[in-house]
């Protein structure tokens, strides 16, 4: 199968995309601006695997575009609030042949493109136009060496790993890898041609692409694209769009659950069949409020970047929900592998690793990175993790995340989830500082309730009441606001090197 095949779900005259105030596109004319796209890129001499960096406001037409380029040639969506050298970086490290742009655009990206010689094209919506239907200014004419649509085996997209602790990688997804995953989590959600998805995941990240837009497209599903998540806004777009479901991360679902009280008549107007998360630990206490508030389940999936999104999720009812677990595998087979590389049974804790139709090739040019993520076909995910004997995966930590307190091992997640269990704590985000003697100690930063008041040492007296001693935090940091990453992320890796903590050193803020 390919992109091309995938568009054709829809029926003509069903609504595709939609958006805040704008007339709605249909399947025809999807299908009609993915064409005119592909027709433009190749009149400018680009064609199938060659790299087009797309860096667009979220909305319809970053919506549109990347269905269109994903078709045709190698999309790179962007983040567009990256600064000039970032663009740099990326678009040289892409081997970027274009960038797209809005017309008149003040984007650094722009700047960085003209630097290094990169083609800029400039997009342009007219008056009145139907969400997500655009026209091209691609410049003088080029021959194209190869046009027409993506194959199967074609490179539909690049991304790039996050960095936290290293040099961004490049991961390579193939227009076969986009479909299977687009599939797979169509299927595990059931969708329909009624389904109404409000989208509001940045579209320059594999969350938002593959779950928020081109799987409920592979349906002929309807997909309502905001300009980005404003909790402020999200009742007032459930009024407008009148959706069947969304997908978020918890950061976001936490904001909307702070809201749902004085909401309530938009959420009796506008029943979901369900709400999906994804992309990081939901902590089940969430889990119970949003499923009270909605009165709809909560779907938790597992994805990663690599495995174009999705790996494994709960199934909707009937089948069993488990919060804390991240359900089945939902696409490419999962295993728990030992320390030593034996598989371990149902109960045993070890690295998640996958293979699949959905999972990359490989790094590009990355031949180090390759030798340590892929072993006898399987790809490490770096998630430490347990299967029950039903095939329900718990993720119980990330490897790199896992605080090694003296030799004690300390998982990040169980303590949030403790600390979240107080009646004032409303975030958190554990981590692991440095310690001159232990090599790394356990410490804490906790966002209170709206009119709470609670100690440090309160805090600590409680989770010392649930886990051994070595496990309670000992620096609690209280915040307005946990740090975040572009997609919504909590970041725990770094977090105490950017905060100035350190345990028995010369780190700035010791204590």
């Amino acid at each position: 199968m390919t992109l091309t095949d995938l568009l054709q779900a829809g029926a003509d005259d069903a609504i595709a995309i939609a958006a805040p105030g704008r007339p709605a596109l249909d399947y025809r004319g999807l299908r009609a601006q993915v064409a005119a796209t592909t027709a433009a890129l190749n009149a400018a001499g680009i064609g199938r695997n060659d790299r087009v960096a797309i860096v667009l406001p979220n909305g319809p037409e970053m919506a549109t575009c990347f269905l269109a380029c994903a078709s045709a040639v190698t999309s790179a969506p962007l983040n567009p609030a990256y600064r000039a050298d970032e663009f740099e970086f990326y678009l040289d490290d892409l081997q970027a042949k274009a960038l797209i742009v809005e017309r008149a655009s003040t984007s650094p990206a722009v700047e960085a493109a003209r630097k290094l010689g990169v083609k800029l094209i400039e997009l342009t919506v007219a008056e009145g136009a139907a969400a997500g239907r655009f026209s091209l200014d691609a410049g003088p004419a080029a021959p194209c060496a190869s046009a027409g649509p993506s194959r199967a085996e074609d490179l539909a997209m690049v991304l790039h790993t996050s960095g936290t602790t290293s040099r961004p990688k490049r991961v390579p997804l193939s227009v076969a890898n986009l479909c299977a995953s687009a599939g797979h989590i169509a299927t595990t959600l059931q969708f329909t041609t009624r389904d109404v998805g409000l989208n509001i995941m940045p579209l320059f990240h594999i969350h938002g692409l593959i779950a928020g837009l081109l799987a409920p497209v592979s349906a002929g599903s309807q997909v309502f694209c905001t300009p980005g998540f404003n909790a402020l806004r999200f009742f007032k777009w459930m009024d407008e769009a009148n959706p069947t479901w969304y997908t978020a991360v918890p950061t976001m679902h936490l904001a909307i659950a702070s809201r749902g009280r004085h909401n309530a008549e938009v959420l009796a107007r506008h029943p979901l069949r369900f709400v999906r998360s994804s992309s990081a630990a939901m902590p089940p206490q969430l889990i119970q409020q949003l499923e009270e508030m909605f009165k709809a389940p909560l779907i938790e999936s597992y994805g990663m970047t690599e495995a174009a999104h999705q790996m494994a999720s709960n199934p909707l009812p009937p089948l069993a929900r488990k919060p804390g677990a991240v359900g089945r595998a939902a696409g490419p087979e999962i295993r728990i592998r030992g320390e030593g590389g034996e598989w371990l049974g149902p109960g045993e804790v070890g690295e998640v690793v996958i293979r699949g139709p959905n999972v990359t090739a490989g790094y590009e040019n990355n031949p180090k990175a390759n030798a340590e993520a892929f072993v006898d076909g399987w790809f490490r995910t770096g998630d430490q993790g347990v299967m029950d004997a039903d095939g329900y995966l718990s993720i119980t930590g990330r490897l790199k995340e896992i605080i090694n307190r003296g030799g004690e091992k300390v998982s990040p997640r169980e303590i949030d989830e403790i600390l979240l269990d107080h009646v004032s704590v409303a975030q958190v985000v554990v981590f692991g500082a440095p310690h001159k003697r232990l090599g790394e100690e356990v410490a804490a930063m906790v966002v209170l309730h709206e009119g709470h008041e609670c100690s440090e040492r309160e805090l600590q007296q409680f989770v010392a009441q649930r886990v051994a001693g070595y496990k309670v935090p000992k620096k609690i940091v209280f915040v307005d606001e946990l740090p975040k990453g572009a997609t919504g992320k909590l970041q725990r890796i770094g977090l105490a090197q950017r905060i100035g903590l350190g345990f028995g050193s010369h780190v700035a803020g010791e204590f």
